[in-house]
């Protein structure tokens, strides 16, 4: 994909991951729209990179489509669509239903609402982009949270749906699997001792979200669907299909080992 003058709506966009996405979407031409639940920081992102800013809940149906819809009035078209809002819960099977039900309702229903919104201008354009950050938990796991392994395992597996169902239409499809990046989703509960964290810490660097951006930006023009900011996540993943029972006594090991 060419991002120079095509259009790009990023969701979580008002801090990490997202705003470093929308920052270099900018640089390199795109006329971007950074929404964010947080109608400050989204404008404060926006203002520096001469963006526009939005405010949606991306856990809101009606809101991500009025978004796209938005979007359309203002620049008549969306070609690049990125879902990229997360969140963490920091639990086990043991987390109450209300946060499993918030977990999955960002971490994979708004991935879902945002290709309902995005997909129909697109389809009838025939060309657009749908490019959904889910995590490297989605391949592998994440020791100490089971909502956000089992909701990043759905990112992936609905990225790739979409990528099979709509790909002789036009469209494309990525999902962004990055395992330790240096933003408040990992850095707070890493300080609070999280186990979770300390593992996800010791299983490759941490690097920053400028880092996935331009990781990004490469496999965007690649048109990869898997794009791997950690390179080593593609080894894990293969050693884990190669192996399941070896690369779980290994995990297991590795926590053991981070707890000690």
């Amino acid at each position: 994909m060419e991002l120079k003058d095509s259009v790009a709506v990023v969701t979580g966009a008002g801090s990490g991951i997202g705003a470093a996405l929308a920052r270099r979407f900018a640089a390199e031409g795109a006329a971007v729209v950074v929404s964010d639940r947080d109608g400050a920081a989204a404008a404060r992102v926006a203002a520096e990179i001469g963006a526009t800013a939005d405010v949606t809940d991306v856990t809101d149906e009606a809101a991500v489509a009025a978004l796209v819809e938005r979007t359309l009035a203002a620049h008549g078209r969306v070609d690049l669509f990125c879902s990229n809002a997360g969140v963490f819960s920091g639990g086990g099977v043991e987390v109450d239903t209300d946060t499993w039900q918030k977990v999955f309702a960002v971490n994979v229903l708004s991935h879902v609402y945002a290709a309902r919104a995005a997909l129909p201008s697109m389809l009838e354009r025939g060309s657009g982009y749908l490019l959904n950050v889910a995590s490297a938990a989605g391949l592998l796991t994440t020791p100490g949270d089971a909502p956000y392994t089992v909701t990043k395992h759905g990112a992936v597996a609905l990225a790739e749906w979409l990528a099979v169902t709509y790909g002789d239409r036009g469209i494309k499809v990525s999902a962004v699997c990055p395992l330790g990046v240096a933003t408040p989703l990992l850095l707070d509960p890493l300080e609070s001792g999280s186990a979770a964290a300390s593992v996800v810490a010791a299983s490759g660097t941490v690097i920053s979200p400028e880092d996935v951006a331009q990781t990004v930006v490469e496999g965007l023009a690649d048109e990869r669907f898997l794009i791997l900011p950690h390179p080593e996540v593609g080894t894990y993943w293969a050693q884990k299909a190669a192996d399941p029972d070896r690369w779980l006594a290994g995990l297991r090991k590795l926590i053991r080992k981070t707890a000690g």
